[in-house]
């Protein structure tokens, strides 16, 4: 775990990420507000960023909350650079996650961008959670039946010799990274994540709060069971516990 972002022992609430997939900031706030005193980070994607933007950000900054871009930021390499050295300086800095998808010039181009920023955090996104071994067949030329940990602990090698502080993955990569990676310092945030009494949605590869805080995830980021729930406050405070016992095991 890279020390300059995230604390040596977090606390378990402050590794529970919760995803803020709404359509507009009204929706959003109304969970915040019921999680108010039991978590205080959140994940912003496209739904939402695309449609309150900054001024949104800019409101969880101002309430002293942390924020998670979940942009997934993929291009030519100069227009990966242009678009981080183009982020309002009011918000250079303060935000704590970024996820980038490409190679290792793609890691290259958006450090330049950051500049002298220590943050946000760099993430390279692996392989999403909603695909599995399947779905990475059918993009293979001859048809082969790929091996996810396999794939995603390469391109995790080749974007932290890179540079890259962190990566996205999910499932049992989590636990082959760490093995495999044990001599290098890396933040995992895994998304995907779904208690044992919650289905897994459009995700192939979830793990439940306490396996994947147990195989060596740092962060979990967390949408529709808590979103969804009938009650987001307890669903959440049973995450939390989970991360807990995980943690003490």
């Amino acid at each position: 775990m890279a020390d300059k972002f995230s604390p040596t022992n977090p606390a378990p609430a402050d590794r529970l990420i919760v995803a803020l997939d709404f359509d507009n900031a009204a929706e959003a706030n109304r969970l915040i507000e019921k999680l108010e005193g039991a978590v205080n980070f959140y994940k912003v994607g496209w739904q939402l960023f695309l449609g309150e933007g900054w001024p949104f950000i800019r409101t969880l900054l101002e309430a002293g909350r942390k924020v998670f871009l979940d942009l997934k930021i993929n291009d030519i390499d100069r227009t990966v650079e242009a678009a981080l050295a183009n982020m309002p300086n009011e918000f250079a800095g303060r935000l704590e996650l970024l996820t980038i998808h490409g190679g290792s010039s793609t890691v290259a181009a958006a450090k330049q961008g950051r500049g002298d920023n220590d943050k946000p955090c760099l993430l390279m996104l692996t392989v999403l959670s909603s695909m599995d071994a399947a779905d990475l067949k059918d993009l293979s030329p001859d048809g082969a039946m790929p091996d996810t940990d396999a794939i995603v602990l390469r391109r995790a090698q080749q974007a932290l010799d890179a540079g890259c502080e962190g990566l996205i993955a999910s499932g049992s990569s989590v636990r082959a990274l760490r093995r495999e990676l044990r001599n290098r310092e890396f933040l995992i945030v895994t998304p995907g994540i779904r208690p044992t009494d919650s289905g897994h949605d459009d995700h192939k590869r979830t793990l439940t709060p306490r396996q994947a805080i147990a195989g060596g995830a740092d962060y979990l980021v967390v949408g529709r069971p808590i979103t969804q729930s009938p009650d987001p406050l307890q669903a959440t405070q049973s995450i939390i516990a989970d991360i807990q016992a995980a943690l003490v095991q």
